[in-house]
């Protein structure tokens, strides 16, 4: 990518990566989604319980309420190894008011009742228990210190940094020095989560792994939104969805490939690799070196990011549940792909105590899990991966909410 090409779009892009949609971090959604917050996936986290019984997952929906009108699923594909899944089941929720909701999972569990006490609703045969109401987010982001990163970078594509065959701009030392110092702070001092208090919707399962690991306790999973004619939107892995598409597109491009790729699910998400590919070559330059992202390829020339992007148009979180421990995101990744053999022990997915931004921006900049830093390392609230429903209650709230 030429600086020349680097459209008005790419900047706000750049710049609204770190500052528009701040409830979550499925930033940037489509118009479709924006129209209703009720249908907007925030964030999806997926992990093992201690005792290595229950997976463990939480979706949190950007509205502040749940839609009579939509079906809330979590997906859980399973199989032996990672990348090679046989198996879905589905967990789908559908909440009539805000003290009635029904799940159900696979063709033969289900929970129906009110929703009326943090320990939430138990399945018929006391397999999964599920709960449905206002928590604290668990998720932090410095965004302000991130916009500030971003426009240093903005600004040195615009003295005209050079870009490589694969699109990488290149970076001085005292431009990346900026780019980082500006990540940690803002606005000058000390690091804020611009998260904080905020409180969305949010739907947590706990379900017995043997219901959802019929093809084997490795574990994909990816979450939805639907209105019974089509899927509204999708989410797994933070930011994947919306922040490597479109980025040099026009208006109408982007919103039309974002469209696209929420109506698609992991399978059929290989048509988006190219978008995907061609984007990252922005996140490489951020520590000042080209070709360093987790799965940079540099026999491959102009497709140096490709076998990342294949990685993550797929979106979907890999949890280990032979493991019950937690500690690290893209564990399974690291471990399956990277030859990181101290990651193999761990569940990966993702826990609400996971700094799971920051990991995934150094492994796009420099294909470790540090280096890019926000400067915010926990949320202000106490959340849980042992406890249900997990999420911090909202202060002052009661149940539900």
């Amino acid at each position: 990518m030429h600086p020349a090409r680097l459209s008005c779009r790419a900047i706000g892009v750049l710049l609204l990566l770190g500052a528009a949609v701040v409830q979550a971090s499925d930033h940037l959604d489509t118009p479709t989604v924006i129209t209703d917050p009720r249908a907007d996936i925030g964030d999806l986290y997926a992990w093992t319980s201690p005792d290595g019984r229950q997976l463990e997952l939480v979706m949190t929906i950007v509205g502040h309420a749940f839609s009579d009108r939509l079906t809330y699923e979590f997906h859980v594909d399973s199989g032996p190894r990672f990348g090679g899944t046989t198996a879905t089941t589905t967990i789908a929720c559908r909440l009539a008011t805000p003290g009635e909701m029904e799940c159900r999972a696979g063709h033969g569990d289900w929970a129906r009742g009110g929703n009326t006490m943090p320990d939430g609703l138990e399945d018929r045969h006391a397999r999964f228990r599920v709960f449905a109401g206002l928590r604290d987010d668990p998720f932090f982001n410095n965004v302000k210190g991130t916009r500030a990163a971003y426009q240093a970078a903005i600004a040195a594509i615009g003295r005209g940094a050079a870009n490589d065959e694969a699109g990488c701009p290149s970076f001085d030392a005292t431009t990346v020095r900026e780019i980082h110092d500006q990540w940690r702070h803002t606005e000058g001092g000390p690091a804020k989560n611009l998260l904080a208090g905020w409180t969305p919707a949010s739907l947590v399962v706990s379900i017995d792994i043997a219901t959802v690991a019929k093809g084997g306790r490795m574990l994909a999973i990816w979450s939805s939104t639907s209105d019974g004619k089509r899927r509204i939107d999708r989410a797994g892995r933070p930011l994947t969805g919306n922040a490597l598409l479109g980025t040099t597109a026009s208006d109408e491009v982007a919103d039309r490939l974002k469209e696209a790729y929420n109506a698609a699910s992991p399978s059929t998400a290989r048509r988006f690799v190219a978008e995907i590919e061609k984007n990252l070559a922005l996140y490489d330059a951020f520590d000042g070196r080209c070709g360093n992202a987790f799965l940079a390829d540099p026999r491959a020339g102009a497709h140096r990011y490709r076998k990342l992007a294949r990685l993550l148009a797929d979106d979907r979180l890999w949890v280990d549940t032979t493991s019950a421990s937690c500690t690290q995101p893209f564990a399974v990744e690291l471990a399956a792909l990277g030859g990181h053999a101290e990651s193999a022990g761990d569940c990966g997915g993702r826990t609400p105590a996971y700094d799971a931004i920051d990991v995934y921006r150094s492994l796009l900049a420099n294909g470790t899990t540090r280096g890019i830093d926000d400067g915010v390392d926990r949320d202000e609230h106490e959340h849980s991966s042992s406890v249900f429903p997990f999420l911090a209650a909202p202060e002052n709230a009661g149940y539900p909410r």
